[in-house]
Protein backbone atom coordinates (compact mmCIF):
# COMPACT_ATOMS: atom_id res chain seq x y z
CA UNK A 1 0.00 0.00 0.00
CA UNK A 2 0.83 3.76 -0.97
CA UNK A 3 0.44 6.32 1.35
CA UNK A 4 0.42 9.81 1.56
CA UNK A 5 0.44 11.60 4.87
CA UNK A 6 -0.31 15.42 5.77
CA UNK A 7 -1.30 17.65 8.54
CA UNK A 8 -2.02 21.45 9.46
CA UNK A 9 0.47 21.30 12.30
CA UNK A 10 2.96 21.85 10.07
CA UNK A 11 6.30 19.20 8.88
CA UNK A 12 7.60 19.03 12.32
CA UNK A 13 4.49 18.47 14.67
CA UNK A 14 4.88 15.79 16.91
CA UNK A 15 1.62 13.88 15.87
CA UNK A 16 3.16 13.90 12.27
CA UNK A 17 5.73 11.08 13.77
CA UNK A 18 2.29 9.35 15.43
CA UNK A 19 0.71 9.51 11.52
CA UNK A 20 3.90 8.20 10.19
CA UNK A 21 4.07 4.83 12.60
CA UNK A 22 0.16 4.28 11.60
CA UNK A 23 0.61 4.42 8.22
CA UNK A 24 4.02 1.96 8.70
CA UNK A 25 1.69 -0.48 10.60
CA UNK A 26 -0.90 -0.25 7.56
CA UNK A 27 1.15 -0.03 4.43
CA UNK A 28 3.25 -3.27 5.84
CA UNK A 29 7.44 -3.76 4.99
CA UNK A 30 6.66 -3.44 1.26
CA UNK A 31 4.53 -0.13 1.51
CA UNK A 32 5.68 3.18 0.45
CA UNK A 33 4.89 6.37 2.86
CA UNK A 34 5.19 9.65 1.56
CA UNK A 35 5.28 12.86 3.75
CA UNK A 36 3.77 15.93 2.44
CA UNK A 37 3.06 18.66 5.22
CA UNK A 38 2.91 22.43 5.56
CA UNK A 39 6.30 23.92 5.88
CA UNK A 40 4.63 26.30 8.73
CA UNK A 41 1.50 25.73 10.62
CA UNK A 42 -1.63 26.40 9.37
CA UNK A 43 -4.10 25.08 11.59
CA UNK A 44 -7.50 26.91 10.92
CA UNK A 45 -7.46 27.36 7.17
CA UNK A 46 -10.02 24.86 6.70
CA UNK A 47 -10.24 23.75 2.56
CA UNK A 48 -7.92 26.62 1.43
CA UNK A 49 -6.29 26.21 -1.54
CA UNK A 50 -3.27 28.75 -2.51
CA UNK A 51 -5.35 29.98 -5.51
CA UNK A 52 -3.71 33.46 -6.44
CA UNK A 53 0.08 32.46 -5.18
CA UNK A 54 2.71 29.89 -5.70
CA UNK A 55 3.92 27.43 -3.24
CA UNK A 56 7.37 26.67 -2.78
CA UNK A 57 8.00 22.68 -2.53
CA UNK A 58 10.86 21.61 -0.48
CA UNK A 59 12.23 18.04 0.08
CA UNK A 60 13.61 17.31 2.69
CA UNK A 61 14.37 13.86 3.09
CA UNK A 62 13.23 10.50 0.92
CA UNK A 63 9.73 10.63 0.47
CA UNK A 64 9.49 13.70 2.33
CA UNK A 65 8.81 17.56 1.50
CA UNK A 66 7.20 20.45 3.43
CA UNK A 67 5.02 22.90 1.04
CA UNK A 68 4.05 26.55 1.67
CA UNK A 69 0.94 26.20 1.36
CA UNK A 70 -2.37 24.55 3.33
CA UNK A 71 -3.03 20.99 3.63
CA UNK A 72 -5.47 20.78 0.89
CA UNK A 73 -2.55 22.59 -1.07
CA UNK A 74 0.16 19.53 0.01
CA UNK A 75 -2.38 17.21 -1.55
CA UNK A 76 -2.26 18.91 -4.32
CA UNK A 77 1.01 19.21 -4.97
CA UNK A 78 1.45 15.46 -4.07
CA UNK A 79 -1.16 13.75 -6.12
CA UNK A 80 -0.12 16.14 -8.84
CA UNK A 81 3.79 16.71 -8.90
CA UNK A 82 5.76 14.78 -6.43
CA UNK A 83 3.42 11.80 -6.82
CA UNK A 84 2.15 12.22 -9.88
CA UNK A 85 3.16 8.42 -11.47
CA UNK A 86 2.05 6.61 -8.81
CA UNK A 87 -0.77 8.03 -6.91
CA UNK A 88 -1.29 7.32 -2.78
CA UNK A 89 -3.93 4.25 -2.28
CA UNK A 90 -4.43 6.16 1.06
CA UNK A 91 -4.37 9.83 2.83
CA UNK A 92 -4.01 10.22 6.04
CA UNK A 93 -4.41 13.57 7.92
CA UNK A 94 -2.76 14.49 11.08
CA UNK A 95 -2.41 13.42 13.64
CA UNK A 96 -4.07 17.14 14.82
CA UNK A 97 -2.88 18.39 18.34
CA UNK A 98 -6.28 18.95 19.25
CA UNK A 99 -10.48 17.40 18.64
CA UNK A 100 -11.97 18.05 15.29
CA UNK A 101 -15.72 17.61 16.47
CA UNK A 102 -18.74 19.87 16.03
CA UNK A 103 -18.04 22.94 14.19
CA UNK A 104 -14.84 22.72 14.48
CA UNK A 105 -14.80 20.11 11.40
CA UNK A 106 -15.43 23.38 9.06
CA UNK A 107 -12.92 25.69 10.37
CA UNK A 108 -10.21 22.35 10.36
CA UNK A 109 -7.42 22.42 7.73
CA UNK A 110 -7.10 18.88 9.17
CA UNK A 111 -10.16 18.00 7.46
CA UNK A 112 -9.52 19.70 4.46
CA UNK A 113 -6.56 17.88 3.28
CA UNK A 114 -8.50 14.52 3.94
CA UNK A 115 -11.59 16.22 1.96
CA UNK A 116 -9.42 17.13 -0.84
CA UNK A 117 -8.21 13.64 -1.33
CA UNK A 118 -11.65 12.13 -1.23
CA UNK A 119 -12.45 14.93 -4.21
CA UNK A 120 -9.93 12.90 -5.90
CA UNK A 121 -11.49 9.92 -5.63
CA UNK A 122 -8.50 8.53 -2.97
CA UNK A 123 -9.25 6.94 0.42
CA UNK A 124 -8.81 9.17 3.40
CA UNK A 125 -8.88 9.66 6.84
CA UNK A 126 -8.66 12.66 9.36
CA UNK A 127 -7.03 11.83 12.72
CA UNK A 128 -7.03 14.52 15.54
CA UNK A 129 -6.49 13.81 19.48
CA UNK A 130 -8.17 15.50 22.11
CA UNK A 131 -6.15 17.55 24.00
CA UNK A 132 -7.25 19.50 27.42
CA UNK A 133 -5.56 20.19 29.86
CA UNK A 134 -4.94 16.98 31.11
CA UNK A 135 -2.98 16.73 27.98
CA UNK A 136 -0.52 18.98 28.83
CA UNK A 137 -0.07 16.86 32.19
CA UNK A 138 0.46 13.34 30.30
CA UNK A 139 4.22 11.89 29.47
CA UNK A 140 2.93 11.69 25.96
CA UNK A 141 -0.51 13.36 24.57
CA UNK A 142 -0.53 11.46 21.54
CA UNK A 143 -0.81 8.01 23.38
CA UNK A 144 -3.83 7.25 22.76
CA UNK A 145 -3.89 8.01 18.80
CA UNK A 146 -0.66 5.61 18.76
CA UNK A 147 -1.80 2.62 20.60
CA UNK A 148 -5.78 2.71 18.66
CA UNK A 149 -4.93 4.61 15.86
CA UNK A 150 -3.90 1.78 13.36
CA UNK A 151 -6.61 -0.82 14.57
CA UNK A 152 -9.24 1.76 14.25
CA UNK A 153 -7.87 2.93 10.24
CA UNK A 154 -7.62 -0.73 9.57
CA UNK A 155 -11.48 -1.34 10.27
CA UNK A 156 -12.24 1.26 8.04
CA UNK A 157 -10.19 0.30 5.12
CA UNK A 158 -11.87 -3.47 5.60
CA UNK A 159 -15.42 -2.37 5.82
CA UNK A 160 -16.56 0.97 5.31
CA UNK A 161 -18.11 2.92 2.31
CA UNK A 162 -15.78 4.85 0.43
CA UNK A 163 -17.58 5.47 -3.00
CA UNK A 164 -21.74 6.31 -2.24
CA UNK A 165 -21.39 9.87 -3.69
CA UNK A 166 -19.61 11.79 -6.09
CA UNK A 167 -17.84 13.93 -3.88
CA UNK A 168 -16.79 10.14 -1.97
CA UNK A 169 -16.69 10.08 1.79
CA UNK A 170 -13.49 9.91 4.07
CA UNK A 171 -13.80 8.96 8.09
CA UNK A 172 -13.06 11.85 10.84
CA UNK A 173 -11.34 9.83 13.92
CA UNK A 174 -10.75 11.95 17.04
CA UNK A 175 -9.09 9.88 20.02
CA UNK A 176 -10.28 10.61 23.38
CA UNK A 177 -7.93 12.53 26.10
CA UNK A 178 -7.47 9.62 28.30
CA UNK A 179 -5.28 7.06 29.05
CA UNK A 180 -5.26 4.19 26.14
CA UNK A 181 -5.98 1.71 28.71
CA UNK A 182 -8.97 3.96 29.70
CA UNK A 183 -10.79 4.34 26.19
CA UNK A 184 -14.75 2.99 26.56
CA UNK A 185 -14.57 1.76 22.66
CA UNK A 186 -15.16 3.36 18.83
CA UNK A 187 -18.18 4.91 18.31
CA UNK A 188 -19.80 5.79 14.66
CA UNK A 189 -21.24 9.26 15.13
CA UNK A 190 -22.79 12.31 13.53
CA UNK A 191 -21.02 15.64 13.34
CA UNK A 192 -22.32 17.34 16.65
CA UNK A 193 -23.54 21.04 17.25
CA UNK A 194 -22.55 22.60 20.06
CA UNK A 195 -24.82 25.05 22.04
CA UNK A 196 -24.59 28.67 21.72
CA UNK A 197 -21.54 30.19 19.64
CA UNK A 198 -18.25 28.34 18.65
CA UNK A 199 -16.15 30.90 19.05
CA UNK A 200 -15.92 34.64 20.88
CA UNK A 201 -12.88 36.66 20.91
CA UNK A 202 -10.53 37.76 23.83
CA UNK A 203 -9.06 41.04 23.48
CA UNK A 204 -5.43 41.79 25.53
CA UNK A 205 -3.70 44.72 25.33
CA UNK A 206 0.24 44.32 24.52
CA UNK A 207 2.91 46.12 26.85
CA UNK A 208 3.64 48.54 23.90
CA UNK A 209 -0.46 49.78 24.35
CA UNK A 210 -1.71 47.92 20.68
CA UNK A 211 -4.99 46.21 21.46
CA UNK A 212 -5.29 41.97 19.81
CA UNK A 213 -8.03 39.99 19.80
CA UNK A 214 -7.62 35.99 20.49
CA UNK A 215 -10.25 33.39 19.12
CA UNK A 216 -11.75 31.36 21.95
CA UNK A 217 -14.08 28.24 22.13
CA UNK A 218 -17.09 29.66 23.46
CA UNK A 219 -19.18 26.34 24.52
CA UNK A 220 -18.03 22.98 25.53
CA UNK A 221 -18.36 19.87 24.14
CA UNK A 222 -20.90 18.39 26.96
CA UNK A 223 -23.28 20.75 25.55
CA UNK A 224 -23.62 18.77 22.09
CA UNK A 225 -26.20 15.63 21.92
CA UNK A 226 -25.20 12.39 22.78
CA UNK A 227 -24.35 10.55 19.50
CA UNK A 228 -22.41 13.28 18.16
CA UNK A 229 -18.80 13.31 17.71
CA UNK A 230 -18.33 15.79 20.23
CA UNK A 231 -20.00 14.64 23.07
CA UNK A 232 -18.89 11.04 22.68
CA UNK A 233 -15.44 11.63 22.54
CA UNK A 234 -15.61 14.24 25.52
CA UNK A 235 -16.98 10.92 27.49
CA UNK A 236 -13.89 8.51 26.69
CA UNK A 237 -15.06 7.29 23.03
CA UNK A 238 -13.51 7.06 19.80
CA UNK A 239 -15.40 8.48 17.40
CA UNK A 240 -15.82 7.92 14.47
CA UNK A 241 -17.38 10.47 12.15
CA UNK A 242 -18.01 9.95 7.55
CA UNK A 243 -17.73 13.17 6.11
CA UNK A 244 -18.76 14.67 2.42
CA UNK A 245 -17.88 17.62 0.71
CA UNK A 246 -21.38 18.05 -0.51
CA UNK A 247 -23.14 20.94 1.51
CA UNK A 248 -26.23 20.59 -0.50
CA UNK A 249 -29.37 20.75 2.31
CA UNK A 250 -31.26 18.05 0.87
CA UNK A 251 -34.07 17.68 2.50
CA UNK A 252 -34.38 21.50 2.25
CA UNK A 253 -34.23 21.13 -1.93
CA UNK A 254 -36.84 18.64 -1.54
CA UNK A 255 -39.13 21.45 -0.52
CA UNK A 256 -38.23 23.88 -2.96
CA UNK A 257 -40.22 21.79 -5.26
CA UNK A 258 -42.23 24.44 -7.01
CA UNK A 259 -40.82 27.33 -5.35
CA UNK A 260 -39.75 29.35 -8.27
Amino acid sequence: MRILITNDDGITAPGLKVAESIARDLAGPDGEIWTVAPAFEQSGVSHCISYIRPMRLEQLGERRFAVEGSPADCVLAALHEIMADSPPDLVLSGVNKGHNVAEDTLYSGTIGGAMEAAMHGIKSIAMSQYYGIRGTELPDSFEVAQVHGTATCRRLLEAATWQDHTYGVFYNINFPNTDPANVRGTMATRQGHRANATFKVEQQRSPNGRNYLWLAHAAHNASAAAGSDAREASEGWITVTPLQADLTAEKILNDMDGLF
